[in-house]
């Protein structure tokens, strides 16, 4: 009778492999931000090359969100199959050559082409998320500590970097073709040098794998994780609004010029990163829920004074609250869906999957409302979900600790 040899047990991760893991997913974070905050701070360049209505833009970003919707859906599943890092090789570089694609587009003044390349964005964009998500979480439990919010912050930190680029493109006169395939090359080259350090994402913890790990496929669609969801669902719906239309409803709204535009969107995610940095501590020290309910309270005040101010200004300023409240939804949210690190990858898709729902149907939405009524009365719809977010903060309350024996 043959008697199989159970599996050996993983080598146990030093603290030197642990650092460096948390390092490269900061790096990794960073990436797909420069890709898309150069292509949003070009998107005022990018309706006038394509000669472009308020409501088509919106038929236009809703490309990038279809696109992301539909790889999330596949996302758990994919990522549970071949792992994160490969994952977010394949994904990113698809990305990259979708951003290529959509500044040949807008060159060429081709509406489709330009829809096109953006819903290939989208795709990779979105299953990428959930494996930088996955591989965060289990670096996050490797390490013991709160550390989510500073990975998003270096998504920010990325998306400040992009945004530069984009005002200083827009003022050298570059045009979005060569601006995005230099991007595309750069992103897909550091894909490849980010994953190296990475270390399998099954590790629950210092070198000891949960006990399933993220090998549980399908989303989990229970009550918490549909809270949970509701909560990213607002807050990334308050990100990806600024995202979207801050530049040309500052450029549309408030009479600035293109390139001011660009600054204003690059203020709001400077705004983001900062408070993403600051927000470890203040939820190690308040913890998740009354963090959250503050910062969709400030949002909400953020997006008043951009909506009414009387001056560019004032705007500027309500850009800064806006995109302090907007900084810890999302990343709040993944770390309560990645809670239990065996139900992980399941989780987090399903999560990220109805947070970018707001995706999907919010540039679409606010385009055809900013078509009828005017830019900033549309971004009135951002101010009613946030406020939802804010009533369901309690969702994301972190998991009592065990009993000690």
């Amino acid at each position: 009778m043959t008697v199989s040899t159970p599996p050996a047990p993983p080598v146990p991760l030093t603290r030197r492999q642990i650092v460096a893991w948390r390092n490269a997913v900061f790096f990794m974070f960073a990436l797909p931000g420069i890709a898309f905050a150069s292509w949003a701070s070009r998107v005022p360049a990018v309706r006038d090359s394509l000669g472009a209505s308020t409501d088509q833009m919106g038929v236009i970003l809703s490309g990038m969100a279809v696109g992301s919707v539909l790889g999330l859906l596949a996302s758990g599943r994919i990522v549970a199959r071949f792992g994160a890092r490969r994952t977010m090789v394949v994904t990113l570089t698809a990305a990259s050559v979708g951003v290529t694609i959509a500044g040949i587009g807008a060159t060429a003044g081709a509406f489709w082409v330009v829809f096109a390349g953006l819903t290939l964005v989208g795709a990779g964009s979105g299953i990428c998320d959930v494996a930088m998500n996955v591989t965060g979480a289990a670096n996050e439990r490797a390490l013991g500590r709160a550390i989510m919010p500073i990975f998003h912050a270096f998504f920010s930190f990325g998306t400040m970097v992009g945004a530069a680029l984009g005002a200083l493109a827009e003022v050298l006169d570059i045009p979005v073709a060569v601006h995005f395939g230099v991007i595309a090359v750069l992103v897909a080259i550091g894909v490849f040098l980010a994953v190296r350090p990475m270390q399998a994402e099954h590790f629950g913890g210092v070198g000891e794998p949960a006990e399933e790990g993220p090998r549980r496929r399908g989303m989990r669609l229970d009550l918490a994780t549909l809270l949970i969801g509701l909560v990213v669902l607002a807050a990334a719906f308050s990100e990806g609004s600024a995202n979207d239309w801050l530049a040309l409803a500052m450029v549309d709204g408030h009479d600035v010029s293109r390139e001011n535009g660009a600054i204003v969107f690059g203020v709001f995610l400077t705004a983001m990163t900062v408070a993403r940095l600051l927000g470890v501590r203040a939820l190690d020290k308040w913890g998740r829920v009354p963090v959250l309910r503050v910062s969709f309270a400030l949002a909400a005040v953020g997006l008043l004074a951009v909506i009414f101010a009387p001056t560019p200004l004032l705007a500027a300023v309500g850009a800064v609250a806006w995109g302090f409240g907007s900084a810890l939804g999302f990343p709040v949210g993944m770390s309560a869906a990645a809670d239990d690190p065996a139900k992980a990858a399941a989780r987090v898709g399903a999560v990220a999957t109805i947070g970018y729902f707001a995706f999907l149907v919010g540039p679409p939405s606010i385009g055809f409302l900013g078509e009828h009524f005017g830019i900033l009365p549309a971004l009135l719809v951002v101010l009613v979900l946030v406020t939802v977010g804010g009533l369901v903060a309690a969702a994301v309350r972190e998991p009592k600790a065990a009993p000690t024996e």
